[in-house]
């Protein structure tokens, strides 16, 4: 039997995301909370950026929940090798730091970990940062800017975006989701070794998830407002709408990070946005408010994450895919069912 985790106690109680330009010229562009156009935030080269980034989405995070106290732990983590841009964003809060490493389903990953340390009672206020930088990433990864080299149909443009989330009791107000359930991912081997096809890399691993989920839960695609994977971008979301028909299991009311962070009639992104800041950014900035009010009752959330390096790929390895799930309600769920047992 799969397990998937049960949580009754633990939930979202602040968010905050940073972009870049390209980012803020995208539909959910006025939603984020803080745009640097030029993306460097004031330092010198990209990778202190991202890290500046990291510690700027920390702190706005941490003002609009507004209520003085500090997570007593942070887990964290970007794409830069040995996740330097968290390191750098970090050392000036001084907190305890568990550093992660789950490319880009790092932002589930970490939201999952955390709600785990708070519903144990091991914490009691935790927070998860990622991140991703554009120019940074395709230094690492592929090639610096200034190569000019030409990207094929089903490359995808790293999003230059960071996000971080409060993650405490659900007893304390005002909180923005309750975390209900979690299924931690496990890596998948779809056959695909081509670094400009993520989106197919990962369908895999989101539909191995999914299906695992569906199964545990006895539920289907249609009990949930949403189903939000995190970047698989046009490639990948098509290969995983396959992948689920073939297992009789229809995808309906999908949504992918990927495709919805930029606009495909006016930026040249070409299959799509993809790193670890492109989810985190719109759970922050689009979802998470949409389950406050209501406007959605509840989700299934699972970034993406592909997993490889450049020296695994020049070693002919291949690319694994890998999502961790979680099932976030909104408050005002529990409110009106609250509401309705008084009345009986």
């Amino acid at each position: 039997m799969e397990r998937v985790i049960e949580l009754h106690r633990t939930a979202l109680l602040s968010a905050a995301s940073v972009v870049g330009g390209e980012e803020k010229r995208g539909p959910f562009g006025k939603r984020f909370d803080f745009c640097d156009e030029t993306g460097r935030f004031g330092e010198k080269t990209f990778e202190k950026a991202e890290g500046h980034m990291v510690g700027l989405a920390l702190s706005l995070a941490m003002k609009k929940r507004g209520d003085g106290v500090l997570p007593q732990a942070v887990l964290a983590g970007d794409l830069q090798n040995q996740c330097m841009g968290t390191a750098e964003g970090l050392l000036p809060f001084g907190l305890p730091h568990l550093g992660l490493y789950g490319a880009c389903s790092t932002a589930t990953e970490g939201l999952l970990l955390a709600s785990l340390l708070v519903e144990g009672g091991f914490l009691s206020r935790a927070a998860a940062v990622t991140s991703s930088h554009n120019a940074a990433a395709e230094r690492q990864f592929r090639f610096p800017l200034e190569y000019g080299g030409q990207r094929t149909p089903t490359a995808q443009w790293t999003a230059t975006a960071a996000a971080a989330f409060l993650v405490g009791e659900a007893t304390e107000p005002a909180p923005l989701a309750l975390v209900r359930a979690a299924l931690v991912g496990r890596m998948v081997d779809g056959g695909v070794t081509d670094a400009s096809n993520m989106g197919a890399a990962m369908a895999p691993g989101a539909a191995d998830s999914l299906l695992r989920f569906f199964g545990a839960t006895g539920t289907c695609p249609s009990d949930y407002d949403r189903i939000v994977t995190g970047d698989l971008g046009k490639e990948g979301s098509a290969l995983l709408s396959l992948l689920m028909e073939r297992e009789g299991m229809p995808l309906s009311r999908h949504e992918d990070c990927g495709v919805l962070l930029y606009d495909e009639s006016r930026q040249d992104i070409h299959a799509g946005a993809s790193g670890c800041g492109c989810s985190a950014s719109l759970l922050a900035a689009h979802y998470l408010p949409l389950l406050q009010i209501g406007g959605l009752q509840k989700i299934l959330f699972l970034s993406t994450g592909a997993i490889m390096s450049p020296g695994s790929l020049m070693q002919g390895g291949g690319i694994y895919g890998v999502a961790p799930v979680l099932l976030l309600e909104s408050p005002r769920t529990e409110a009106r069912g609250k509401g309705t047992e008084r009345k009986k």
